[in-house]
């Protein structure tokens, strides 16, 4: 937001705050009216509002079935004049659909590659042969680059990067009514060039780069993404594979059989890293792999101003909130590790104080030496786990997602330990490894706050639960499965658990709840959490000029998941779009402006995922719907948040 005096700004929030919204029903002619500028065209912007959506509701059944958006976002001037845009959504594909290459040819959007760039087939049912391709598009970057090079660009080139999580089933899962194919598949992820046009800031698809993961052992489970201030994409590795009990792990197995033809040859060590994706003027992508920001359940990270700190949530049970100190801006290849300890006074009360947090190191690497110790260590290399206690009092009892272990590390493997069992080493050092399913981290740069989500606030969060440790700090009385999101104030001249300095002005010192959800028993509709408030939280996304949090649901309580606007000023919640019944809101990320324009980008995965007692009011009134919308649910959407007739414009030119 410009620099505006002090005096005026507040009276604008106070305005703003107090104004009446459109009507959801306004006509055609009222937002015409609302769109016309009243005085010079030299007004400054000032600040976005968004109108609310209802959530839909069976009486609009083929609304429940799609994307389904009915929300204003409202542009707000210096000279009290409005700039309002009707939303909508607007795929650049459904996957599985064929796409143009940029080599005259076409590709299968989401199709997976096998370690040689050679499709994966789907074999499950003989004569239906199909390559395998995602129902699970995940996080999504937009960016510009200088001097693009594609071909039959007819406005100016914009790019994005998508990856693809997973796939829900193979054809005879879906024959047989069964899910058996999540986690066995390595991961695709594509650079799209897309065509802007410069009448109306529209996005088209002219070209889908996949691109090849061969030198980073293929990619495991990638969730949500953030673009890096030195424009490239960064990726995640859900879920790292549980090294220690590897052998007790089917999908691996299929993974590594899949990706390798061979079911032994994939390295666990190899996944739950962080993936950089370099995109290229001719709208390709290369890759590589950093090993040393931890092995841990990578979801969307962010990296801060400086270029070099990162936060990263751990989208996990016993869970921890880390940070990575880069030696060298721009550079992800070697720095310093860390995990937060959380002091007294957690609470997901909103007008609680919060929790100081500080923070214990967990060593310095660089990733080639880590990838080293990934290629030539055997987990039993650095340590003992076992499932049982062993009556042993040189072992230590931790618990891991949620299960109780007994470690014993092995003499001089710190370092191995800390960068490749980033969980239990932390757990063995006394880090608060209590927290369930953070997700997406992203950072408010003026007010130096950073926001994350946390899916779920359940199980080793809370009391007595048998995997809830006291020592981490982190205890509420009462499952929150709803979840909710906490806000983590950032400040510098911070010292380690050892004291020495943390270089960094970005080091969260507090966590406080900010947004929680709320649980309910069933409503009329199925709701297990209110309609009207958040619930399970996942992607968050920040626009510093519109001061607004964007939240993504992956949600286990609401029927349809939302897409929400949450004005840090206004403290406005407002639900902005809601996805297909039982599908997740994933790709979110939010752009002020690239070549005068605003984006909300957003993606979908999995529609119609039913789950039992949520969805049993709706799914045999949907499920017929969304298998006609997406490809009886093998497909999934790839877009972004347009509006008619122009693309939204912060700026009054």
């Amino acid at each position: 937001m410009p620099d505006l005096p002090h005096l005026a700004r507040r009276q604008t929030l106070k305005f703003l705050a107090s104004a009446p919204l459109l009507p959801l029903g306004a006509s055609s002619a009222l937002l015409a009216a609302c769109s016309t500028p009243t005085t010079s065209s030299a007004a400054e912007y000032v600040a976005t509002t968004f109108t609310s959506m209802p959530a839909p509701t069976l009486a609009d059944a083929a609304a429940m079935a799609t994307t389904t958006v009915s929300s204003t976002l409202n542009v707000h001037y210096s000279d009290r004049s409005i700039k309002s845009y009707r939303l909508a959504y607007q795929p650049f594909f459904i996957t599985g659909e064929q796409v143009a290459d940029g080599k005259g040819g076409k590709i299968l959007s989401g199709g997976y590659f096998d370690i040689n760039n050679k499709a994966i087939i789907d074999r499950s049912i003989a004569g239906m042969e199909r390559q395998i391709f995602s129902d699970a598009p995940d996080g999504t970057s937009l960016l510009s680059l200088a001097n693009p090079t594609v071909s039959n660009i007819k406005g100016k080139a914009v790019f994005a990067v998508v990856q693809f999580e997973y796939t829900t089933r193979d054809q005879l899962g879906a024959a047989s009514g069964k899910n058996n194919a999540y986690g066995t598949l390595p991961s695709p992820i594509a650079v799209l060039t897309l065509d802007q046009d410069q009448g109306n800031g529209k996005l088209g698809l002219v070209k889908y780069h996949n691109v090849d993961t061969s030198s980073v052992h293929g990619l495991w489970i990638t969730c949500g993404a953030s673009l890096s201030p030195w424009n490239t994409h960064l990726s995640s590795e859900e879920y790292e594979p549980d090294a220690q009990f590897i052998s007790d792990n089917p999908f691996f197995k299929k993974f590594s059989k899949n990706l390798f033809g061979d079911e032994n040859k994939a390295n666990p060590y190899h996944y739950g890293h962080l993936p950089e994706v370099t995109v290229h003027p001719d709208g390709s992508g290369s890759i590589k792999k950093h090993y040393c920001l931890g092995r841990i359940s990578h979801e969307l990270i962010q990296v801060m101003p400086d270029h070099r700190t990162v936060l990263m949530g751990d989208d996990y049970t016993n869970g921890g909130f880390f940070m990575f100190i880069a030696d060298k801006e721009k550079d992800l290849s070697a720095g310093t590790l860390y995990v937060a300890k959380v002091g007294a006074g957690f609470s997901v009360d909103p007008t609680a104080p919060g929790a100081a947090l500080s923070w214990i190191k967990l060593g310095h690497a660089r990733s080639a030496e880590i990838e080293k110790l990934a290629n030539t260590l055997k987990p039993s290399d650095i340590m003992s786990s076992v499932k049982t206690d062993p009556a042993d009092a040189s072992y230590t009892k931790l618990y891991a997602d949620g299960i109780a272990n007994w470690v014993k590390l092995k003499p001089g493997m710190e370092r191995a330990a800390a960068f490749l069992e980033t969980h239990r080493y932390a757990n063995l050092i006394g880090a608060s490894m209590g927290f369930t399913k953070m997700e997406g981290t992203t950072v408010n740069i003026k007010d130096k706050i950073a926001y994350s989500a946390l899916q779920n606030i359940q199980s080793s969060m809370v009391k007595n639960n048998p995997a809830w440790n006291p020592a981490s700090g982190i205890t509420v009385d009462k499952a929150i499965v709803a979840g909710g999101i906490f806000a983590h104030k950032l400040t510098g001249g911070q010292r380690d658990n050892s004291g020495a300095a943390i270089a960094s002005e970005w080091v969260p010192v507090q966590t406080r709840a900010l947004l929680i959800g709320e649980d309910i028993a069933a409503d009329a509709l199925g709701n297990l959490a209110n309609p009207d408030k958040i619930a399970n939280p996942d992607n968050l996304k920040f626009s510093e000029k519109m001061r607004t949090l964007f939240i993504g649901e992956d949600s286990s309580t609401h029927v349809n998941n939302f897409l929400w606007a949450y004005n840090v000023d206004t403290q406005k919640l407002v639900r902005i779009m809601s996805m297909p019944s039982g599908a997740e809101a994933t790709g979110l990320h939010a752009v002020d402006e690239i070549n005068g324009w605003t984006y909300i980008m957003s993606n979908f995965q999995h529609a119609g995922d039913w789950s039992g007692k949520l969805h049993s009011k709706v799914k045999n009134t949907l499920d017929p719907l969304i298998k006609a919308n997406y490809n009886d649910r093998f497909s999934a959407a790839v877009g972004y948040l347009t509006a008619d007739p122009a693309q939204p414009k912060l700026s009054k030119t």
